[in-house]
């Protein structure tokens, strides 16, 4: 029985982490259902160019991600289909994602107001147990905001913000290692195994560097 993890894009900026997680489900061998938000749709088109459009979804999340998607398991689903499978507890799903998380996705989930599909989707997997990651990107944030954050950390939801770390390739890592960075540890949290970033080791950098030269 098909099993995928659904990945859920809101309008918040931060695009190329969803980008990163979904080719790295898809390096696993993972299914995936991927929702794309209206407002989401504007951000890919301003942080990349490229159009995403339910009737040239294919093409356009190929373009997007940079790869053939010809034998991938994917089904995308659109925003407003709020009779979508994901927007029931009864079709199988192994868990759930949503990067970036914008302001308003991370209220809307908290407080189950499911205004379009991502939302719903996401408070269905709450409510069914199932794995949960939010990768609120915005900052500074507000009261209200970490209200909502932590309502979704007690509703069972892991709350990652997008915070890279540096240690795997220090000040001069390049912008896809930060975000490469993002999207390991996002799953890690959901147990997909992956090779996105290098692990803490124990070593300083330099002491890795020398070993290196040996």
């Amino acid at each position: 029985m098909r099993e995928p993890w659904v990945v859920g894009v809101s309008g918040a900026s931060g695009t190329p982490y969803a980008a990163a997680v979904v080719r790295g489900l898809l390096d696993a061998g993972a299914a995936v259902d991927l929702i794309v938000s209206r407002a989401a749709r504007l951000t890919i088109l301003d942080e990349t160019g490229r159009p995403f459009r339910d009737g040239h979804w294919a093409e356009d999340l190929a373009a997007w991600l940079g790869r053939d998607l010809a034998d991938a398991d994917l089904r995308h689903w659109p925003a407003g289909d709020l009779a979508a499978g994901p927007s029931s507890g009864s079709y199988r799903v192994r868990g759930m994602a949503v990067v970036p998380a914008s302001t308003a996705a991370c209220a809307g989930i908290a407080i189950g107001l499911s205004k379009d599909l991502l939302q719903r989707a996401a408070e269905v997997n709450l409510k069914e147990r199932r794995p949960v990651v939010v990768v609120p990107r915005e900052t500074p944030v507000t009261r209200s905001h970490l209200e909502h954050l932590i309502a979704l950390h007690d509703a069972g939801a892991v709350v990652l913000p997008a915070s890279p770390g540096f240690y795997g390739a220090g000040a001069a890592a390049s912008a896809q290692q930060l975000v490469d960075f993002v999207a390991g540890k996002v799953l890690d949290a959901l147990g997909v195994p992956h090779t996105l970033f290098r692990r803490w080791s124990g070593e300083l950098a330099a002491a890795r560097q020398d070993a290196d030269r040996t």
